[in-house]
Formats: structure tokens, sequence, C-alpha cells
């Protein structure tokens, strides 16, 4: 195991920091955040760099390798083999290095920064009606950078080929720390191309015989691209080389044409082996995708919540390819996808088949498998699975016959596993439940790993596909290589770097691949018993954090809802699986070592807006709002919390106060709306200064109620939340009128009760539990009765329908709660009766609440305002910014607005003065009450406006 020497690390941080000030970041919450990728492997780094430049970058491997500390290049983190972890320097290229700096359509090419996100230089190219061809599934977050890295290929490489098919001329920076141009024919260096020339001379018979055999033997070094008969292509040959020969400072990659219109072919079989035969003929009949998954995929997918019915579209089977088919026109492609499909069924009777060509549909289908990654992880009845063995690949011909005897080599070790890949290219993905937390479970991962090597050596394969091989797979190379290659590999990277400063352990030289396991022997050093229930992970914290696989999802800046902090400050610590690293090593006891007080991780969850976000776009369900109200009710525990918590925390029974005494809210309102006044309870209570203070209702909704009398033929009981009660007053009145007009008895519970959602979300979890239990005992009567609960805030509707089991997991009323609770939209959209609403016909910008957004569903909101005939424009970007506390607590003013100005605010102002702006939240209506000129309004308010008057 590399060690590095003390002395030097510090030392060399204060000479980084001097010559690079703001690029450096040695703090032990970064680090921890660093301290693992999509892999299995972790290694803490002693420093991350965020480059600006090439001058940065040398300026950082000169002193490095004047320290002898190793350094190590970074994009999107999502490297699944471990290829992007370091105990030295890790260079994170993404947040600053990401600039396109030119496309040139006629020469079909790019230059690009190593930060650039594919699909930004995808967006960028399309205007040209071109794209950058190898398109791995993490699209969204992965950087052009890292996909040299590994030769990344994707599912078009069928089509379009590997990175390193299309890659042109490299700038990297170079052991020594100088920048040179790496072209097709050259390494921007004579002595380096003399050596190169004499090291293939050498061996022209082992290159010509053991590398390039098939299109994604990607394992060890790319040696083949040097041979004379390929031009002696030095560019090509660093392609995945994993940052151990040069760091890519800038590249040139080809472009390809896109066809005008696509279609996509689904095949159903009847099993996995099936659809593994007819995949090569389908890719050399001219599909530009044949992407295979297995049942047990789509079984693990419909185990999450709210995805029981996920790919009820595909077409009967236990086994699916995916075949895309381009033409001229829609027409030409749905033929060609025909076409395609009648090769399928002439093969095998039993195929079924399905031709799309809506644009929605087709991204749907393709979310399955672009989410596999992710969702096998989990196995369906939640067990773990993992990385280790997901990237091997044979000759496309050969890979039924491999999957035969790798689901056989699995039976044999009593384990399990989701199979998924680019099956054209004979190229298999693979999550295996290895038991990886105990010695003898580490064993176990060996013996199989290595014992599968076996089996894909003797199929002519590869260890790797495209995702290189890293510390996952580096020590296997012996299996499928001849001694003689392996030293033609060390000389390669001596060439490049004779001192191994550069990502040391892979390729050459290798870490075990038992060593360095982060969800190992000893990932918990820290054990706690969870005030939630966690049943998902069978109630524990550690299992809940390990949900985390580092795929990367929550780093997707113009797509989804998760996860808004970090699309706000492109920060790794900030990102959901930043959070979940930091979490890690607090369990884990080493880098940070003072467990529930550690400061380290209270600062990697500040700025999560608790938006849950996370808990349904992350691929595996990742909870960080659960997280971060867990981590504060210990890290508080018997301690002065922040003013924040005791302002905010407890709003529901300072509005409680207030109301209860006729005038004083008025009073209150009055004495906040003077400056000094409101300044001083800003700085009191720990809020924002900048902020303005939320108002009290004069009379609030429970006291309007006592004074009238609801008439109806059934019973159904509103829920009061602090918001609609003491502050939104009129949005309770207006679902009061609306429900009576359709025919219903409107009751509240008796006396005060509330969901705990302000105690809740500052990790004050004995009070929301007591809150709670009180609120279950004001509702028996009704939960008795089979009465419908309706809620009009969502966020305190999810409390109810999702946190109060979670929160009292042994109180049978909480389960009746959740079953009998409905949002106002689902108990309208649901009426079968009478429609007592005229049309609007108007036009609306929506924001949705997030925690609608997460654990439930704007489609019933859809329904009912199309029936009152309200167009709207559903804001895709998520969280508002606000979130409750969040917003309005001090320090968080800028990510808060920064949230709102992705979508929310622009769409708001954009409008015209007679659309509505709806939106259901109190937090999302004050943000865009405070954020612009408009006022926000509820459906409840917009559903009164289209009663029909007598």
């Amino acid at each position: 195991m590399l060690v590095v020497d003390e002395a030097k690390a510090v030392a060399l941080q204060r000479k980084l920091e001097t010559e690079l000030p703001g690029l450096v970041r040695a703090d032990r919450t970064t680090r921890a955040a660093y301290a693992s990728d999509a892999s299995i492997y972790r290694q803490v780094p002693i420093v991350v760099v965020e480059p600006r430049s090439a001058a940065d970058v040398a300026a950082v491997v000169r002193a490095a390798a004047d320290a002898g500390v190793p350094v190590t290049a970074r994009g999107g983190g999502t490297s699944v083999a471990g290829n992007a972890i370091g105990r030295g320097v890790v260079l994170d290229f993404s947040r600053r290095m990401n600039r396109i700096v030119e496309i040139d359509p006629q020469a079909r090419t790019a230059r690009v920064q190593p930060g650039v996100v594919l699909d930004d230089l995808r967006a960028a190219a399309s205007e040209h009606g071109l794209t950058f061809g190898p398109d791995p599934s993490t699209h969204s977050r992965c950087t052009i950078g890292g996909m040299i890295g590994n030769n990344a290929c994707g599912s078009h490489s069928v089509a379009w080929g590997t990175t390193a098919d299309n890659v042109i001329e490299l700038r990297i920076v170079r052991a020594d720390g100088r920048e040179v141009t790496v072209t097709g024919t050259s390494s921007g260096d004579a002595g380096t191309d003399e050596r190169l020339r004499a090291l293939v001379g050498d061996n022209l018979a082992l290159l010509r015989t053991e590398l390039g055999r098939f299109g994604r033997q990607v394992s060890g070094y790319g040696l083949q691209h040097l041979l004379p008969e390929r031009g002696f292509d030095v560019a090509k040959a660093l392609v995945g080389s994993e940052s151990t020969c040069g760091l890519i400072t800038e590249a040139t990659v080809r472009l390809v044409e896109t066809p005008a219109a696509r279609a996509l072919l689904v095949l159903g079989f009847p099993d996995v082996y099936r659809a593994a035969e007819v995949a090569p003929e389908l890719a050399a009949a001219g599909a530009m995708t044949v992407e295979g998954m297995g049942a047990d995929l789509l079984a693990a997918l419909r185990s999450r919540p709210g995805k029981a019915n996920a790919g009820d579209v595909l077409p009967a089977g236990q086994a699916w390819l995916y075949c895309e088919a381009g033409g001229a026109s829609l027409a030409d492609a749905e033929e060609r996808a025909h076409e395609l499909a009648r090769l399928a069924i002439e093969r095998v009777d039993a195929v079924k088949s399905l031709v799309v060509t809506d644009a929605a549909e087709t991204r749907a289908l393709w979310r399955i498998r672009e989410s596999g990654a992710g969702i096998v992880t989990r196995l369906a009845d939640g067990g773990e699975a993992w990385p280790g063995w997901e990237d091997s690949a044979v000759p496309p011909q050969n890979l039924a016959a491999y999957l035969r005897d790798l689901y056989a080599l699995l039976d044999e070790h009593g384990l399990r596993g989701v199979p998924f890949g680019h099956f054209g290219e004979g190229c298999l993905h693979l999550r295996v439940d290895f038991e990886l937390g105990t010695e003898e479970g580490l064993a176990g991962y060996r013996s199989f790993i290595t014992a599968a090597a076996e089996v894909v050596a003797a199929h002519g394969g590869s260890v790797s596909g495209e995702h290189g091989d890293g510390r996952a797979r580096s020590e296997l190379l012996g299996t499928m290589y001849s001694r003689p290659m392996l030293d033609c590999f060390a000389a390669f990277k001596h060439i490049f770097d004779p001192h191994s400063t550069l990502n040391p352990g892979v390729l050459v030289a290798p870490a075990p691949i038992d060593a360095d396991v982060r969800p190992g022997p000893r990932r918990r050093a820290l054990e706690v018993t969870p005030v939630h229930a966690l049943h998902r992970d069978r109630g524990s914290f550690a299992a809940a954090v390990n949900r985390c696989v580092g795929v990367g999802a929550c780093r997707s800046l113009d797509t989804g809802s998760m996860c808004p902090s970090f699309k706000a400050t492109r920060d790794e610590v900030h990102s959901t699986r930043g959070r979940a690293r930091v979490l890690a090593e607090m369990l884990r006891g080493e880098s940070i070592s003072d467990g529930w007080r550690s400061e380290e991780t209270r600062e990697a969850l500040d700025l999560c807006l608790s938006c849950k976000a996370c808990a349904s776009e992350c691929p595996v369900n990742v909870d960080m709002a659960t997280y971060k109200a867990e981590f504060l009710n210990h890290h508080y525990a018997r301690r002065v919390r922040p003013m924040a918590h005791y302002s905010m925390g407890w709003l529901p029974l300072w509005a409680k106060l207030l109301a209860s005494v006729p005038g004083t809210a008025s009073a209150a309102n009055v004495l906040l709306s003077r400056r000094p006044v409101a300044a001083l309870v800003k700085r009191l209570g720990g809020i924002e200064p900048r902020r303005e203070m939320i108002r009290f209702a004069p009379r609030s909704l429970s006291r309007w109620m006592r004074r009238r009398a609801s008439n109806g033929a059934r019973t159904v009981v509103l829920w009061p939340d602090t918001f609609t009660n003491f502050l939104s007053p009129d949005v309770g009145r207006a679902a009061v009128e609306v429900l009576e007009a359709l025919g219903y008895r409107v009751v509240l519970p008796d006396g005060f009760v509330c969901c705990g959602l302000t105690w809740h979300s500052t990790g004050q979890l004995s009070t929301a539990r007591r809150v709670l239990a009180r609120s279950l005992a004001s509702l028996a009567p009704h939960l008795a009765a089979g009465q419908t609960i309706i809620g009009l805030e969502p966020s305190c509707t999810v409390m109810l329908r999702d946190e109060a089991t979670e929160l009292l997991p042994d109180d049978p009323r909480a389960q009746r709660l959740a079953a009998q609770t409905r949002t106002f939209a689902e108990f309208v959209a649901e009426h079968d009766g009478p429609w007592p609403f005229a049309r609007l016909d108007v036009r609306a910008v929506s924001q949705v609440h997030c925690h609608q957004e997460a654990k439930g569903s704007y489609d019933p909101d859809r329904e009912v305002l199309a029936r009152v005939g309200v167009d709207t424009d559903v804001i895709s970007a998520g969280c508002c910014g606000l979130a409750g506390n969040f917003g309005f607590e001090r320090g968080h003013w800028d990510v808060s607005h920064a949230c709102a100005e992705q979508e929310l605010y622009p769409k708001v102002r954009a409008a015209d003065a007679d659309d509505l702006i709806l939106a259901d939240g109190f937090s999302c209506r004050t943000q865009i009450t405070q954020g612009t000129d408009r006022q926000g309004t509820h459906l409840a308010q917009v559903l009164r406006q289209a009663l029909r008057r007598p």
C-alpha cells in the first residue's frame, strides 16, 4: 500500500495553497467527499485541487513530483473501477476546466477541456446536426476527460465506436510538468517517440496477436494503436490509460452526424441467453444500439417506492434488447426498426416486439436501462449488490456461452447477480450480492472475481469492456495477458511516468483487488440506533448511507430536480453523493473521528435543502433529508442548538400562541413591520437578514371553522397544517368552500394538531414523535370511522403519509393515517359526483412542491386543472429554493435564490399578467412573493374561482 509521507504532504499542501490560492481544498469535509467514486474502493486524498488552466495542472504535477506525492485526475467521479481516487492530490477538472473551446462543423471536430460534461458537448454539437458518438449511461454528468481516461463506450458504440475511435488529438501534462500535444503520429516529444517505436518494434507479433482482437477489449494499454499499420497513433494509445501516463488539459474529438429520425425497437425474449445469441446479428444488421437487460433488473426497479408498475409497456419476456434504428425520416426509421424485429422473430419464435417513435415514451424506456447501474445496487428483496465484475466483455458471438458459464459460477459461489449491458458488442455489466463487510466475505469476493477472470479469458474476452481496469481489475490483467505483454505495459508506463507519480496502483504494479474496500470489514466504527425505522434498510443507518454507490445522478445539472444545492454550487461536497461519502467517513471513524459531533459532517449537510428529490430520483433512493434529520438529532443531543431551530423549528407553537389571543397576531405583524424590530428578531432567531418576515393571519382557519356549520352527505377531515391554519388561512377557506360544493361535510380534528414537520426538518425528532403521537390521538375517531384526511400543504401531507410510519412504526394509527390521507388534488380528481366548476381557460406557471414531486405525483393536479381549462407549464427544476426553514436560515440566501433562478423566477417573470402562478406549498408561494412581483395561488383557490355561483 502506498504511504504518503505526512511531513511532505503538509509541505505540499502549503506550497499549493500559496501558488494556487482559492483552488486548493485540504479540509476534512472535502477530503471525505472525494474518498470514493462509483466503485467499492476508498482512498482519502491529502488535498483536492480544482485547476483553472493547464498551467495550474502543471504546477500541481511539478510540486507533487518534488514531494513524492501521487496525482490522480477526476472528472464526474462516476468511475466504477476506482480509477478516480488516490491518497495524494486529486485534481477535479469538472468545476473550472469545463469549457467547450471550439466546434468546427465542417471538420466535424470539437476542442474541449477535460471537465466538459458529455451532455453539454452533445447539446452544443446538436446545433450543427452532430454529436459525440460514445454515450455512457452517465452522459448527464460524466466528463470528456473521464471518458478518455476509461475509453468509455456506451450504447451507440455499435454504430460510432469507442472513445479511442473518436479522439484525434490530446494536450497533456506529463509527469515532469511539461505540457505537450499528442497527435495521431507523435507523442509531442522526439525522445518519447523514439522509445515508443523501439518498444513496438521489439514486440510486433505480441501486440498484433494479444491486443485489438475485438471492439470492447479495453483492458490494459491500447498499444495496438502504435503499430505501423495503424499509423503510430499515440493519442489513441493514451485513451484508456486512466491518468497513469499524463493528465489531459484539452482534447480534440471527432463528431458524427446524427440521423434525422430515430425509432426504438424493444424485443422481449424468453431468457437472457437467447437475447445474447441474437444481439450480434442485430448489430451486424445495422442497429444503432443493441442493449440488453434481464427481468431481474426490472424486478429490482419495481421494488422501489412508486415504481411498482415500471416497465409495464415492455413486451412480454424475461429479457429485453433495446435496438435503435435511424433513418432519413420517421417513417424510414420505423420501417428499419420493424425489419430488425422481423430478423429477431425469424431467429427466435417466441420474441415479442414493440416499436416506439414518441420522444417521451422513448425517453421513459431508455431511463430504465440507463438507470441500471444504480437500480441493481439493491436487489428486488432489498439485498445489497456491488460492482467489481461489472464490466467484462467477450467477442459478441461468445456472449451467450459466457453468460451460461458466468451464471454457473454465481451458483457455485452462492451468489446472485443482475445482468445488463451492451449485448451487441459482448459487454456485460453485472452487480453481485457480495458480502463485503466481513473478512470471510472479502475472501469470497476475491475468490469469485479471480475465477470469473479465468472464465472470461477462456471465452477470449476482456476483464474490462469500457469502465477501465482501475483498482477493480488491474490485478487481473495477468489472467488474460502474457507476462511479456504485462512487461510491455510496464515499459509504456515508464516511458511517460518513470517515477510512478500519476495514479499509481492502476494498470501497472496494481493494488490488490481486495485492498481499500469501502464497504469492507472496517466500514463502521460508530454504531447507532436511528430514530427513524428505516424499514427499507432493516433499521440500519449505515446501510441507508451505503445506498449511495456513487453513480452521480445527483450531479446532473440540466435534468431532474436532484440535487439543487449542487446545481447552485457545483461543489461535490454539496451533492447527495458528497454528503453520503462524508456520512460514511463519519461512521467509519478514521478521517472523521468525532462521530455525531463532527463539524465536518454538519458542514456537508448544511446546504441540503431536505427537498427529498434524491429519495425518488436517485437510482437507489438515497434519502438525504432523512439522514440529515437523524444527524442533527444526534449532533445536538443535550446541546444548545442554533437559534433557527428554536425560532423556526418551533414555529407551530409560536403561531398557535399568537392565534390563541385575539389581536396578538396583528400586533406581532405591526411590530415585525418595523425595521429595527425585524432586524432584532432576525438576529436573535438565526434568520437571514435579507429575508422578509412572514405575516401571521389575524384569524386562523380553525377559529373561522368554529363559527361555520358545514353540511354534506359524507364527512371528510381537512388537515389544518400550521401554514394553512395560522399563516395562509384563505387557502383553507377556499378548500372548505370547494369541498362543500362537491357535497362533503368538512371538519377539522379536535384541538391543536401538527404533523411535526418543522421539528423533523431541524432534527428534533423526539419532539416530532411526541407531536405526531398527540395528533394521532386527536385523529383516532376519524381514522376508526374510515374518514379521509385531506392535506393542503404538500410537505405536511408527506409527513402524514410517509414519515409518520417511519417515526412511529409500532403505532397502527400511523399506518391507518398513511392509508387514509389524500392530497387535495387527489381527492378532487377522484370525485365521481357532480362537477360544480366552470372553465377558466387561462394559462399557468406551476411550481410543484419538491416533497410532492418526490413522494407523490402531480398527475391528479394536472387532471383537475385541465378539466377547469388551465393550461399548465410545470417547472421542471425541482425545489423552489426556500424549502421551509432552509431559505430563512442565515447563510443560505445565495443558494436559496440560485435554486429559484434555475427556472422558477425566469418563468414567473416571463408570465403574462393574466397567467396564474400556481404553488400549493407555502414555502413556494413565499419564495415567489419575495423574489418576484407576483403572488402564488393554491389549487384550492383556483377551484374556488372556478365554482359556478348560483
